[in-house]
């Protein structure tokens, strides 16, 4: 058995607790034996924290230059940590080895540096060779907070911040022990991911309430401006948004329906809306008014809509959209409450926050009571309601603020309608809630308007679709886009060449992003790679074309077989599963279809993918979007890349698609739909000679006059279906 604490350790904990309320979790799983500890690695001061932690003393495997460093010599001297080189790898790991043996517990941070990016880095495999020599038990731990704090590198410097809270609040936790066989970096980086799941899901601030959160955003630096609104050119303070939403949401608290529709596209107005409908305690639904009348009057009637909140040139423009009797239209209703107005803008100048909160009745917690609700594109099958609770949208608000870190000085590009869950999460609920700045434009086709509101107020962040961005390309000049410092897409899959084409001409690096409706929707983004603090520092990649990017912080992963449901590797190919503090509720009022995605806390992604060893996402492919030919899983984008491939077209033209349709003899077919002339029989020697395999050469060529699409740019599945069942 190991010995206990000696007192100067003991006294170093006790100075460290004053800095440090640490929290820990899963001690119970600590081996009583010798064991490796595997943590992630954030900040200077993690083995600090992690002994604080843990009950028993810990043997650190440290890099000898940074044993060495003057300033923490004598911290791990007094730890006895063990020093490791290159050159003498060996010996330091045969003396982790030797101490395991004898019953200690020894930790290695397996990613081997501290992260610069907040992320989980490569493992390396040293620590697999430890666990195996001394055949111990393997600890997965994770430190959960850390990133943010002045030891971390958050915000691009180590040391030089302020500390937010004093003492710093942290959370250890212990994962249950591995056997060292099973200890390979999949295993460990999985097991890891789970554990920060779970420390994430204990953050206080995912107890709140949304409206709750807005209130104490816009009263914080209340003076400066929130909403630009590009179709008027008004400039709103925070301080007068809150006051005129304040004074909207007094009249909505009388309605008796549970949810109020919103249907306005970016603007001052939509933004008001929201968060008027937020602190009345209602849930507010951004319809999609470009899903058409069918689509819409599903949406009402599963959402037990019977108000609307709108504009008199809105209603004018959808003439077809099925308009409740109580429409309630807001450049009418705003004028009438200029007095109450002025009334809150004052009490909000004058009032605490929380003395705010209390006099709007808002409830001190939101947790997994409905927030919003939003529909899904409807473009594999008809839409369904999407429930996110104040838990899911607090989550990714958080989760896209530790990525980002933007400041008061940054600002964003809001043309994404709030009815696209990036729209609604990342452009109306993050602004609020973390002080950026939005300049609003009501429609994202139109670039080089978009582009001129980016160059005359310095936009630093513009949000988009690939669909958007040839766009982009074709029209707007590139002195225009200077100011913007982070491009991010998601919504379909970014083309290499449209990403470097993009690049070339503005030089700015797109970075592509992934989530769904489900998800709030940030599941994981790309980044620009962090600057080095010093020359010849290690830049750890944040970025990696033709991926996803890096999962966001406390979303944990498996990839399951699609058809079986079996654990797989996380680098191998299959289905995505996820689960966090974002995904969501369950599908309104739907509760097979919410069965069918839901298993256990996590969601069935639908998507294909894996992840490689740095933690990059790689999409392969969504589930709709592969056949079943003949027993053989035939993916559509495949064979869409080796037909445009044949024919010469490039990947950012919408000139084909696939689609399946059953078929008797092999279960399913492939039908390419193509606006262009094909020459059928040319195209299918093309392939085979390519190497095509003929199961996966389309049977069916059907000629239209255009690939169908949703606004968003996303391929309509259903439409495409629906156009080659019809030529059966």
């Amino acid at each position: 058995m190991t010995k206990g604490k000696s007192p100067l350790l003991r006294f170093a904990e006790f100075f460290g607790r004053a800095i440090y309320r640490v929290s820990a979790y899963g001690i119970e799983n600590l081996p009583k034996c010798g064991c490796l500890l595997l943590p992630n690695h954030v900040t200077w001061v993690d083995a600090i924290v992690l002994q604080i932690a843990c009950p028993r003393p810990i043997r650190f495997v440290v890099y000898e230059a940074i044993y060495r460093q003057p300033s923490l010599h004598w911290l791990f001297r007094l730890l006895r940590a063990i020093p490791i080189s290159p050159k003498h790898a060996k010996d330091a790991m045969r003396a982790a080895v030797e101490q395991i043996e004898k019953g200690e517990v020894v930790c290695i941070f397996p990613e081997g540096e501290l992260s610069r990016t907040g992320n989980l880095l490569r493992l390396k495999r040293g620590y697999e060779l430890v666990a195996r020599q001394a055949n111990a038990p393997v600890v997965p731990v994770w430190l959960d907070q850390l990133w943010g704090s002045i030891f971390s590198f958050y915000g691009g410097r180590f040391f030089k911040k302020i500390p937010r809270h004093f003492p710093y609040p942290v959370s250890v936790a212990f994962g249950e022990p591995l056997a060292p066989e099973q200890a390979d970096i999949a295993t460990v980086r999985e097991k890891l991911l789970l554990l920060g799941e779970w420390s994430y899901q204990q953050r206080p601030i995912l107890r709140g309430h949304l409206a709750e959160a807005c209130l104490r955003g816009l009263k914080h630096r209340q003076f400066d401006t929130v909403v630009i609104d590009g179709m008027d050119k008004s400039e709103t303070s925070r301080g007068t948004v809150l006051a005129a939403a304040i004074a909207l949401s007094e009249p909505l608290k009388l309605l008796p329906n549970k949810r109020i529709a919103i249907v306005l596209p970016p603007g001052r107005a939509a933004v008001i809306a929201n968060l008027a409908v937020m602190l009345s305690g209602k849930a507010p639904v951004n319809l999609n008014f470009t899903a058409g009348r069918a689509a819409n009057e599903a949406a009402l009637r599963i959402a037990d809509i019977d108000h609307i909140i709108t504009a008199n040139p809105v209603m004018k423009r959808l003439a077809d959209f099925p308009w409740p009797d109580d429409v309630m239209k807001i450049e009418e209703i705003m004028p009438k409450l200029k007095r109450r107005i002025v009334i809150w803008r004052a009490l909000v100048f004058l009032l605490p926050w929380r003395l705010l909160a209390r006099m709007l009745a808002i409830p001190e917690h939101g947790e997994h009571e409905e927030a919003t609700v939003l529909f899904t594109s409807g473009s594999s099958g008809e839409p369904k309601g999407v429930v996110l609770s104040h838990r899911n949208i607090l989550a990714n608000v958080s989760q896209f603020a530790l990525m980002l870190n933007l400041t008061r000085e940054d600002s964003i590009l809001a043309c994404l309608p709030f009815f696209h869950s990036f729209g609604c999460t990342v452009t109306l609920w993050y602004p609020l809630v973390e002080g950026a700045r939005l300049v609003t434009y009501p429609n994202p086709l139109e670039v080089t308007k978009n582009a001129e509101l980016i160059e005359k107020y310095r936009v630093t962040m513009l949000l988009s679709t690939p669909t958007f961005l040839r766009a982009y390309l074709r029209k707007v000049e590139a002195l225009m886009l200077a100011s913007v410092k982070l491009v991010v897409t998601g919504a379909e899959k970014l083309p290499d060449e449209l990403a470097l084409a993009f690049e070339k001409k503005f030089g700015k690096k797109v970075e592509q992003g992934y989530g769904l409706t489900e998800t709030a929707p940030v599941v994981s983004v790309n980044l620009p790679e962090p600057a080095e603090s010093r020359p010849g520092d290690t830049v750890q990649p944040s970025s990696r074309l033709g991926t996803a990017g890096k999962l966001a912080p406390g979303i944990a992963a498996q990839i399951r077989d699609p058809e079986t449901g079996a654990h797989l590797s996380l680098h191998d190919s299959g289905m995505l599963w996820l689960r966090g503090p974002n995904i969501f509720e369950g599908y309104l009022d739907d509760p097979k279809r919410t069965a069918d995605v839901l298993v256990d806390g996590w969601f069935k992604t639908g998507d294909l993918g894996r992840f490689d060893e740095d933690g990059f996402l790689h999409i392969e492919g969504r589930l709709s979007r592969f056949s079943k030919i003949g027993g053989e899983m035939v993916p559509h984008e495949t064979v869409e890349a080796k037909i445009r491939d044949a024919l010469q077209l490039g990947s950012d033209d919408r000139a084909i698609a696939i689609t399946g349709v059953p078929d008797e003899a092999k279960g399913e077919a492939l039908v390419l739909l193509a606006s262009v002339e094909i020459d059928a029989a040319e195209l299918r020697a093309k392939l085979t000679a390519a190497g095509l395999p003929n199961l996966w050469i389309p049977k069916k060529l059907l000629r239209v006059d255009a690939i169908p699409a949703l606004a968003s740019g996303k391929l309509d599945l259903k439409a495409c279906r629906e156009l080659a069942l019809t030529q059966q």
